[in-house]
């Protein structure tokens, strides 16, 4: 990790309008968290649901798109990166100092929330807020590798990537068993069913797939981004 471009990364992306974001919807999740709570719905089901359906299927997602993408791609659409690729740091190293910021704000601003909203809930019960919690980070690490790949190989990264959260992630990965197998939340739910004793947390992919298939989405994505690096010229061409 590149110290130099970690911190250049950091200020650039906690200081425009993302960080909006980042912050926004951690704290949609734990309002819902708190509102189901104050209405007396703090049971594993509500605890459940809003896991499923908000937690893993739609915040985590979008955070992994604004991260990923946001470390790289604003910098790749104006030019910056240009200054950044003239110094003597390697191409891979760039990528992979991207990818570890961005893991780290999904950690902070994913994981950590996740946590906060199921323990309101019930507490560490059945061990559901520390297994969505734990498959948050894992998944959100593979979302930051996919989403940084994403804002390397073209201009249109956040269209596509809201396509593929909402469209792949959101509604095939759901709903297509087949499809269950290559989904990021899904892989993230069995994680969690690992980890907790919940009767309402059943993974529809084993743990055996799901650990390999991280491992192998995260490490080729991140090669990935740094090898396409290696063809941009310091004109900004590829």
């Amino acid at each position: 990790m590149n110290t130099v471009v970690a911190g250049i990364t950091y200020r650039a992306l906690l200081g425009r309008r993302r960080i909006v974001l980042l912050i926004l919807l951690p704290l949609a999740l734990i309002g819902l968290a708190l509102l189901l709570r104050l209405t007396g719905n703090d049971d594993q089901r509500s605890a459940w649901m809003l896991m499923q359906n908000f937690a893993i299927s739609t915040m985590l997602p979008l955070l992994g798109l604004i991260t990923g993408t946001g470390v790289i791609a604003p910098e790749i659409d104006d030019g910056t990166i240009i200054h950044l690729m003239s110094k003597p740091i390697s191409r891979p190293a760039i990528a992979q100092t991207k990818f570890l910021v961005a893991a780290s704000l999904l950690a902070v601003f994913a994981a950590v929330p996740t946590y906060v909203a199921a323990w309101l809930l019930v507490g560490n019960e059945d061990g559901i807020a520390p297994g969505y919690a734990l498959g948050a980070l894992v998944a959100g690490i593979a979302y930051a590798a996919v989403f940084l790949l994403l804002g390397v190989i073209t201009r249109h990264a956040v269209t596509i990537g809201i396509i593929y959260a909402l469209v792949w992630e959101g509604l095939i990965g759901n709903l297509v068993r087949g499809a269950k197998d290559f989904s990021i939340q899904q892989w993230a739910q069995s994680i969690a069913d690992q980890v907790s004793d919940s009767p309402f947390l059943k993974a529809d992919v084993t743990l055996g797939f799901a650990i390999p298939a991280l491992v192998i989405v995260t490490v080729v994505a991140v090669f990935w981004a740094g090898q396409r690096l290696r063809a941009f010229s310091l004109t900004g061409d590829e």
